[in-house]
């Protein structure tokens, strides 16, 4: 904070404005952020999903049984959050892609995002039959992100299968501790979070960057 203090005090004196000095030191925090830590998100992301998003409305309304179309409009709503708007078109390409483990997920996530999740649940469970390992097992991990609250014991078991699956997610055992919290499993989660801060230590540079956030949380419980 005192480093922060300072640099805005010199900026100050520099372009002699105080509100243009703070705009400039925000641009150089999120800079540096964006390149070193990754704690903020990429401002100029959702603005690119957009253009893209309604180059693909377009594309569709020339060619409604684009299925590809379809496929990309829907996942780039799942990025945007925009779950509801999502769905149709996933179920309208699940005719065609019986069989894709990765739709059956991602329409799952819409129904547990939605609050839907005895739906959510079916179709994330498909998905797993269909590959257990479907986006690297994040099937696991959000279906008992979604159940923590109604069932934390069927929610922890997801859990440790997605840990198990992927031994390098710091998000896994941070979840993982917060279930066993919940469940009076103080000694399990005292021990979880310890894990979760040692795999972080362990992680290359890449990876440290994207699972931080986990590992901060960790840190403070």
């Amino acid at each position: 904070m005192l480093l922060k203090l300072v640099a805005f005090g010199l900026l100050w004196r520099l372009v002699g404005n105080p509100f243009l000095a703070l705009l400039i030191l925000l641009i150089i925090l999120y800079v540096l952020d964006r390149r070193y830590i990754g704690l903020t998100p990429n401002i100029f992301k959702p603005f690119q999903l957009r253009r893209r998003a309604s180059r693909l409305r377009i594309d569709l309304h020339a060619n409604p049984h684009n299925t590809s179309a379809k496929l990309e409009l829907a996942r780039n709503l799942l990025q945007r959050g925009k779950f509801q708007e999502a769905l149709p078109y996933l179920e309208q390409a699940l005719p065609v892609m019986e069989d894709s483990a990765d739709v059956h997920y991602e329409i799952g996530l819409c129904y547990l995002k939605l609050g839907n999740l005895s739906k959510g649940e079916s179709f994330m469970l498909k998905a797993i039959e269909l590959n257990p390992r479907v986006k690297y097992g994040e099937a696991y991990l959000r279906l008992g992100e979604a159940l923590a609250r109604v069932a934390p014991e069927r929610a922890a078991q997801l859990i440790e299968q997605f840990r198990d699956l992927h031994t390098s997610s710091v998000e896994a055992y941070y979840r993982l501790g917060l279930l066993y919290q919940q469940l009076g499993r103080v000694d399990d989660a005292k021990r979880t979070f310890r894990e979760a801060l040692q795999i972080y230590s362990g992680l290359p540079r890449y990876s440290r960057r994207q699972q931080r956030r986990w590992a901060l949380l960790a840190r403070f419980k």
